[in-house]
């Protein structure tokens, strides 16, 4: 196994800590010769940033004690139903999200015996009805993303006094009692990071529009408050504008087409909480006549195109993925659950942060520059951070799961 390759795929929560071993023998068996030829390599070939591949650096950097859920009241033998409630499929990043959840569990079909999926088009009312019909068929776990953090809460207790036990995976409900785990990628580290990168990139003082998801949403809310925590220390940074823009590209170049003619060039950044409204942003910039090196400075992530379009248009960006990989996380820890294995109470995803070149600032280093993280030739709406197998096209990936 080469360092290349050790820093090249693209692993799951369990895969990665069953190959540390190999991938420590590899590191350390690594000849001088080759480190001289890299070494060699980097002074006359641009920067490449191989990505961040270790543990969840929101993990490690935790101050306080990561609780441990004793699962031991809900094992049982299987193989087993799982029931997944999932929000949508309504844009590029719940696509490959759910591709994560469903080739995960064919991954462990001599476990798994039926995965039911719903999908609530985004509709809280008919996702509280897909999880009382997912209960109604006898689930022995529901692995649930809630559409918002509020409507969803009484239905999700309901389902844990049941007995059934829930792991909530991207998005959680409002009260913690009410389901075991939460599998996520912190939004309160994205959110601090991206207004961090933002407010300093514009050298603490300037006009800002947010564009964050879906209102109600706990991804998008916590994100706003983290922004917020953020902002309260750079009192020169005016945010001029919020509008949510549903995490929808067609969304998101309305809303800021609107703020242009409303604000034009006193827009000096735009904080787009995911590449789905942000790359819409972009686009709204061009029809506005911005032209290459003219766009302020702007965040996403999570999507190919966003980060195609700032390299082509030589836009300041940092990308935060928020990585799709969570699904097939998700399957594993309800797997854990079922087998009575302890779990935490949040479960960390490792995310990447993505810049463009000479785009770092003084507390926001990139993993990877937008040209290592996607390639021009990507389809526009791969989620980079996907852990599927080699090659994944959202378009054609059709997986093999216990239905």
């Amino acid at each position: 196994m080469s360092i290349k390759s050790i820093l090249d795929h693209k692993i799951s929560r369990k895969s990665f800590i069953r190959g540390m071993p190999a991938v420590a023998a590899a590191m350390a068996a690594a000849p001088a010769i080759q480190l001289a030829q890299t070494s060699a390599a980097v002074a006359s070939e641009p920067e490449t940033r191989p990505g961040y591949y270790g543990a969840p650096r929101t993990w490690m950097w935790n101050p306080n004690a990561n609780t441990m859920v004793d699962t031991s009241k809900w094992k049982k033998a299987g193989p087993y139903t799982i029931g997944f409630s999932n929000a949508s499929i309504s844009n590029a990043w719940r696509v490959a999200f759910q591709h994560g959840v469903l080739w995960s569990a064919g991954q462990h079909r001599d476990e798994i015996a039926h995965l039911l999926v719903t999908d609530a088009n985004d509709d809280p009312s008919k996702q509280i009805a897909d999880i009382q019909d997912l209960i109604s068929q006898g689930v022995d776990i529901l692995l649930i993303a809630a559409s918002t953090e509020d409507a969803l809460d009484s239905v999700v207790g309901r389902a844990t006094e049941q007995g059934i036990p829930v792991v909530m995976v991207d998005r959680k409900v409002k009260t913690p009692a009410n389901y075991i785990s939460y599998v996520t990628a912190s939004d309160w580290a994205l959110g601090r990071l991206e207004a961090q990168w933002l407010c300093e990139t514009l050298g603490g003082k300037g006009n800002i529009v947010m564009l964050p998801g879906i209102a109600g949403s706990s991804v998008a809310e916590i994100r706003i408050k983290a922004n917020e925590e953020v902002f309260s220390k750079f009192p020169d940074i005016k945010v001029l504008e919020k509008q949510y823009c549903d995490w929808n590209p067609a969304t998101g170049k309305s809303v800021m087409a609107a703020l242009i003619q409303k604000h034009g060039k006193a827009i000096n950044g735009v904080l787009a909480d995911s590449a789905l409204q942000g790359y819409g942003a972009i686009e709204a910039f061009l029809d506005a006549g911005y032209k290459d090196g003219e766009f302020p400075p702007m965040t996403g992530g999570d999507v190919a195109r966003m980060y195609q379009l700032a390299n082509q248009h030589n836009i300041k960006m940092v990308g935060i993925d928020y990585p799709t990989s969570m699904g097939i996380t998700g399957i594993e820890t309800a797997l854990d659950v079922l087998k009575g294995i302890s779990v935490p109470d949040k479960v960390e995803v490792s995310f990447q942060v993505v810049t463009s070149p000479g785009a770092d600032t003084i507390s926001v280093k990139g993993d990877r520059h937008l040209l290592d993280h996607v390639s021009m030739s990507d389809p526009g709406d791969l989620s980079p951070s996907n852990g599927l197998p080699a090659g994944y096209n959202p378009s054609t990936f059709n997986p093999d799961y216990p239905k």
